[in-house]
């Protein structure tokens, strides 16, 4: 609805956006279809809600332009609208970072304190990989990684990994991702992997901050 006046016009339009973030479960949501197309009911139980309910919080997100969605059947798969959308929540998780004291609290009981080793930039990881200075280890589960992920990536899931540590050069750092930066997959792989001796780190951010920034992706087949 128009109010005939543009900036309000506008500002009508950019709150439609703002409403639709203003979830929780609508950002949890985000972050699972930035990892690849998915369907209803597998996000409904990745996020532990009714099918109906995220049917609903999917909805709302597409008609605000944040995720699109394909049908294949009877079946309808959500992704990412685009690498801007990433950046969008980017901009608001610093802000939130920077100005809410209970996301700095939870930063420092959850990831910090078990980790204080400055993580991995993007861009150095792939210099760093390049050179075979490091092994790149994707903790997502195997269909997250098929869609799409860091090239030359091992992908070996959190609860698999203490049996295939043999996968894992160990005069060689690994450098282990997951879904993003508040994905704790990648933090608990990065604490078991230096129990055993391993020299590890995180990368900085998730596999959708890394390939909304441009990177390299490369995709696989599960067959």
């Amino acid at each position: 609805m128009s109010t005939g006046n543009f900036k309000q016009d506008v500002y009508l339009q950019l709150a439609r956006v703002a409403k639709a973030v203003g979830h929780a479960n609508r950002l949890e949501l985000l972050e699972f279809v930035a990892q690849g197309p998915r369907g209803v009911d597998e996000l409904a139980g990745m996020t532990r809600l009714s099918v109906a309910n995220a049917s609903k919080h999917l909805q709302e997100l597409r008609q605000a332009g944040l995720v699109k969605a394909r049908k294949e059947g009877v079946r309808v798969y959500y992704e990412v609208a685009g690498p801007d959308v990433v950046d969008l929540l980017g901009a608001l998780r610093v802000v939130a970072e920077s100005r809410v004291a209970e996301v700095s609290q939870l930063l420092r009981t959850y990831i910090t304190s078990r980790d204080d080793l400055e993580p991995v930039p993007a861009r150095e990881l792939m210099q760093r990989a390049k050179q075979g200075l490091v092994t790149v280890l994707d903790v997502r589960p195997a269909e997250e990684y098929a869609a799409g992920h860091v090239p030359g990536a091992i992908n070996v899931t959190l609860d698999a990994l203490s049996s295939h540590l043999r996968r894992l050069p160990k005069g060689r750092e690994v450098i282990a991702y997951c879904r993003g930066p508040y994905c704790l997959l990648s933090v608990d792989a990065v604490a078991m992997l230096r129990d055993k001796g391993y020299q590890a780190r995180r990368m900085e951010d998730g596999f959708p901050e890394w390939k909304a920034a441009g990177m390299p992706v490369e995709e696989t087949s599960l067959d």
